[in-house]
């Protein structure tokens, strides 16, 4: 398996990104990079497990995303307390 594959797929979802923003592909473009990195290391041993590896990372880097940039402008926020109640 050719790390250089995973990292040309991930800028290839990167571009896609690009066109669609949003931050909808963004996680799996940086797992897709981190697992080129790891396959180039010669960390995961079959496909299957480098294939798990890039869920694993894509789903971390999704939520760390969500994290560092906070919700979209699209959702609503949900008051629970009147300024007025006393």
């Amino acid at each position: 398996m050719n790390w250089w594959l995973w990292v040309a797929a991930g800028v290839a979802i990167g571009v896609l990104e690009l066109l669609a923003p949003g931050y909808i592909f963004l996680g799996f473009a940086i797992g897709a990079v981190l697992t080129g990195g790891l396959v180039a290391l010669a960390v995961p041993g079959s496909l299957a497990v480098a294939l798990m590896i890039f869920a694993a990372l894509s789903l971390l880097a999704w939520a760390a995303m969500r994290r560092l940039l906070g919700r979209r402008a699209g959702h609503v926020k949900i008051i629970r307390h009147d300024i007025n109640d006393n």
